[in-house]
């Protein structure tokens, strides 16, 4: 290897400006020291591509001295800024308004007010505190990020212990000096002094090779999400939800439904979930409970992890990206882990199940295809989208219910046995909640409520451990001459 490829070496992996300036240092170093790199050949010195891999994490995450590395280090196992700085990236590559239309936010803004009215008669909660927010998908972004890092956090730590005890325990100095050529040789390298250390190096890259993909998959999800509360909880701090109207007139389309129809519908769905959380103080607590408590519980297989790590072509985030996603690595389940997602399940079916029965009343005499949009959005929080399934092999559990129906029912029972202050007044405390019924499994081992009738979701029979069938044509009678003679004079 002659000086020539060592130029052309530095000139690719840092660019003509900072390739000079590093061959200049090159050519300052002593005739003993140059020969001894050129000795090594090629196969001695990190792949260009590599170098430039590991500049631009580190620098996107601000780690440029060794004081940001230790900054880094203590704010906790997600790097936030890099993760948001992903995801606006993937959003700005994918085609999103930078703004909200005057057209879009008008429809938002009619579809709200609608939504509120028919919820006044329908509910006993009280809206929530301020206004509805309309916003583009990096405002979503802007407003959620924060919420997954939270949730995902006890995650990334286990994860990154694990990496740095694999790395330092079981490989041992096998790779020390593949680390220190690295980042510490001869060659100028733009990263910092204390990256030598092979536990420093593994918490850092494993922080940084998570908040990466979790911004992927924020960025992806920006495109499915239409409201703050998709995911069932309360994700933003404006207690009002929020919708997103760029991809709930792209979700109208796909659909081939009216636009307007649509949004109403969506807006509907939000305030229902915003005035549960803001009536239902323990909510929203009781959610970071559970979650918080899965996710302490998890537990890495050193052995699957120490395999990852064998794979990787290369020690730069990309390359260690499947040592740090659970589906590789995560241990099974402890007995009160088990316990917790079985918790959890159950109160994301009552939430979802509630917000779908008072929705359904509140919207069937305003919204024409409000079964279809209803079993569209049951589909799809059965089966999940592509990003949200993503962001569930990140943080180790699935924020999707699977008993919802049954729940639904559960709900329109009660309004149908003690009306809506019956219904409503179960959220008082969680002992009064009721209770789904027992897991039933079909013969091929998946649970009956996951299956999809035929038949109209509303005709449907429950098992004889739940609710008995609803006649929906006498409840819409019911509420329909309700409304008249509340207002005689309407016709």
């Amino acid at each position: 290897m002659d000086e020539n490829a060592i130029h052309q070496w530095l000139i690719q992996c840092f660019g003509p400006v900072q390739g000079e300036a590093a061959w200049a240092q090159f050519s300052q170093l002593p005739n003993e020291v140059r020969d001894q790199i050129l000795s090594q050949g090629a196969e001695g010195l990190p792949k260009p591509e590599e170098v430039q891999s590991l500049i631009k994490a580190f620098s996107a995450g601000g780690l440029n001295t060794t004081g940001d590395v230790e900054r880094t280090i203590e704010k906790g196992p997600v790097n936030t800024d890099l993760a948001k700085s992903i995801a606006s990236s993937t959003i700005a590559s994918d085609g999103a308004e930078s703004t909200v239309t005057a057209e879009e936010a008008q429809t938002a803004r009619e579809a709200i007010s609608a939504s509120g009215l028919w919820l006044d008669a329908i509910s006993d909660f009280n809206p929530a505190s301020g206004e509805m927010q309309v916003l583009t998908r990096d405002g979503w972004l802007e407003n959620t990020i924060a919420a997954w890092a939270q949730f995902s956090a006890p995650v990334v730590q286990s994860m990154n212990d694990a990496l740095s005890a694999v790395f330092t325990e079981r490989f041992g100095d096998s790779f020390e000096s593949q680390v220190s050529g690295m980042f510490a040789g001869p060659v100028p390298i733009p990263i910092p002094d204390n990256l030598k250390d092979p536990g420093t190096l593994m918490k850092l890259l494993g922080n940084t090779s998570f908040s990466m993909q979790l911004g992927q998959a924020a960025g992806k999800l920006a495109k499915e999400i239409r409201g703050s509360f998709d995911q069932g909880i309360a994700l933003q701090s404006n207690p009002a939800g929020a919708l997103i109207p760029q991809n709930i007139y792209e979700y109208a389309q796909s659909l081939e439904l009216d636009v307007h129809e649509v949004m109403s519908f969506l807006a509907l769905r939000e305030q229902t979930y915003a005035r549960l959380y803001a009536s239902v103080p323990w909510l929203m607590p009781r959610f970071e409970a559970l979650i918080g408590k899965y996710a302490r519980g998890i537990t890495i297989d050193l052995d699957a992890m120490e395999d990852q790590l064998r794979d990787a072509t290369d020690m730069n985030p990309e390359s260690i990206a499947g040592a740090v996603n659970l589906t590789n690595v995560g241990a099974s389940d402890t007995p009160e882990q088990r316990e917790a997602l079985h918790s959890l399940a159950d109160l994301l079916a009552l939430v979802e199940g509630w917000v779908d029965c008072v929705v359904w009343r509140a919207g069937m005499a305003h919204i024409p295809h409000i079964e279809q949009l209803r079993e569209m959005i049951r589909r799809e929080r059965a089966v999940g989208g592509p990003a949200e399934q993503t962001f569930e092999s990140l943080i180790g559990l699935e924020l999707r219910p699977k008993r919802l129906r049954e729940a639904s029912q559960i709900w329109e029972q009660l309004t149908a046995e003690g009306g809506q202050e019956l219904r409503d007044s179960k959220w008082s405390h969680p002992d009064l909640l009721p209770s789904l019924p027992s897991d039933s499994t079909s013969a091929d081992g998946t649970e009956d409520s996951d299956q999809y009738p035929s038949e109209s979701t509303g005709s449907s029979e429950t098992s004889s451990n739940g609710p008995s069938k609803i006649d929906w044509d006498a409840e819409l009678s019911k509420l329909l001459n309700d409304d008249h003679n509340d207002n005689p004079d309407k016709d």
